[in-house]
């Protein structure tokens, strides 16, 4: 083994290792642990923490949050409900709804999502990793990768609370540590920044802001006007996100003064400045610093290398206006976890784990870069959006429900779709849904098809309806892609 950094004390060794305890690293480190690995976490803060990132989506909460075991303790924290996102974007000049419940795959019950205090959502989510047998660290930060004789990474150096540096093996390392990571470096290739999205954000917190109408008051809020666009994502009765997303040009206006640029711009957009009629803006606490953040979309040309791979927004971020960020984060650690526990199983090659992991990421991300490049067209209106949803996610029938699809995190290879020919094709019953789905395309029985057991529960077949891979009529792409085990946690 070979480092950078001088260790004091023994190694020790664990199955895997996750930098990183916001929301991609503990749905990684939960899932591999739920398949009975011993999983370290080092997490370079104190949880709560601040983090911006709010507006979530379906697919997290009936998907990945499902199969984590959390949705109960979502729906319990009290989080404002979010039923779809108001825009006033385009050439339309008055403000268009959409809802998720007009998807087909977000009928009922998950029709929805919620917006939420990422200090509270991601505590709930890391103190779950802690219960399923995590080793969670605070305040220990990853400073490099361990080496084997031969080169691929096996462990990690780290500094504790005592800033003493240390190392800690594995078979499989997860970067989870975010833009910022110091890691992500590791696994060879670049980070690539996207000349189109050469933006910047400033945001902060108001108390007493207007809401939407019900039943819409739970929604996202998006307003484009001539300099850029504004968010406004209510998290509580009385607490509200508000951001501005601009040209990179702004910056050093933005910068000298955040506060009186914020006040300049909201004053430019009436539909921002009438909802924070009367509103405070909070100046103390966590909440009460005003924010920025600058060239926030990128792709990496390698989010893997034997022993290691990147998560989250460690791997690729892409603009906010779908709120998209902690959906791909979660969704490429549930990718991450099939692949380590596979491997780790005995299941599958490596080199094909990681093949499959890459796939599926690589095509969930290209679904909302593509979309969101098509949405900063502002010389349409809603109906050619709902058009241009349905072409990028190859979508049949109605374009509406395409969108909401799309922007719901269900457009992609790893939602289940009924088969809408059928007479179970319009079941409200995503159980049913997951249960007619879960012989798909695979390679694990001779019939090609990967079975529920009998004792599989309730609701581990709901996590599994928004995670398991659909048939592969609706996607020829799928014919040779691994399938999901009945439980989500391997490839099979």
């Amino acid at each position: 083994m070979n480092s950078n950094d001088d260790c004091s004390d023994e190694t020790e060794i664990f199955d895997a290792i996750v930098v990183g305890g916001g929301p991609g690293g503990s749905t990684t480190a939960s899932l591999i642990a739920r398949d009975g690995n011993r999983v370290l976490l080092l997490e370079a803060e104190t949880f709560p923490r601040y983090q911006i990132g709010e507006s979530l989506l379906p697919s997290t909460i009936h998907g990945v949050c499902a199969l984590l075991g959390v949705d109960d303790q979502l729906r319990e924290a009290g989080f404002p409900v979010k039923r779809g996102g108001t825009f006033k974007w385009g050439a339309n000049p008055e403000p268009w709804t959409f809802a998720f419940e007009t998807s087909r795959n977000l009928p009922g019950p998950v029709s929805h999502a919620y917006q939420v205090e990422r200090m509270k959502f991601d505590k709930i989510l890391l103190d779950n990793a802690e219960k399923l047998g995590v080793d969670v660290r605070y305040n220990h930060s990853a400073t490099g990768v361990v080496r084997d004789d031969d080169g691929r990474i096996a462990g990690v150096t780290y500094r504790d609370t005592t800033q003493q540096t240390r190392t800690a093996t594995a078979r499989f390392v997860v970067d989870a540590s975010g833009s910022g990571s110091r890691l992500h470096n590791e696994v060879g290739g670049r980070r690539e920044y996207s000349p189109f999205f050469r933006n910047l954000a400033l945001f902060g917190y108001f108390e007493g802001a207007k809401r939407l109408p019900a039943p819409n008051s739970g929604n996202i809020l998006c307003v484009a006007f001539d300099a850029g666009w504004f968010w406004f994502i209510p998290l509580s009765d009385t607490l509200t996100s508000v951001g501005v997303v601009v040209k990179h040009e702004m910056a050093a206006e933005i910068q000298g003064d955040p506060a009186e640029a914020l006040e300049k711009l909201i004053a430019k957009c009436p539909l921002i400045s009438d909802h924070l009629d009367g509103a405070r803006r909070v100046e103390e606490g966590p909440y009460g610093q005003l924010r920025v953040r600058k060239d926030y979309s990128y792709d990496r040309t390698s989010i893997w290398a034997p022993g290691m791979c990147l998560v989250g927004d460690a791997a690729v971020f892409i603009d906010p206006v779908f709120s998209s960020g902690v959906h791909l984060s979660t969704y490429s650690g549930m990718l991450a976890a099939r692949t380590i526990n596979s491997v780790l199983a005995g299941d599958i090659a490596e080199e094909a784990g990681w093949q499959e992991f890459e796939f599926r990421y690589r095509h969930e991300f290209a679904l909302f870069r593509d979309f969101v490049t098509a949405f900063y067209e502002m010389h349409v209106d809603e109906d050619s959006y709902f058009w241009q949803a349905r072409k990028i996610a190859g979508q049949p029938g109605d374009a509406k429900a395409a969108f909401a699809e799309l922007v719901g995190g269900v457009a992609g290879l790893d939602f289940a779709r009924p088969d809408l020919d059928s007479p179970e094709g319009n079941t409200t019953d995503l159980v049913r849904a997951a249960a007619a789905l879960t012989s798909v395309t695979t390679n694990s029985d001779e019939d090609g098809t990967c079975p529920v057991p009998e004792d599989t529960s309730p609701v581990v077949i709901g996590a599994l309806s928004a995670m398991v891979p659909h048939s592969a009529k609706h996607d020829a792409a799928f014919t040779d892609r691994l399938a999901v085990s009945p439980d989500g946690l391997r490839w099979c």
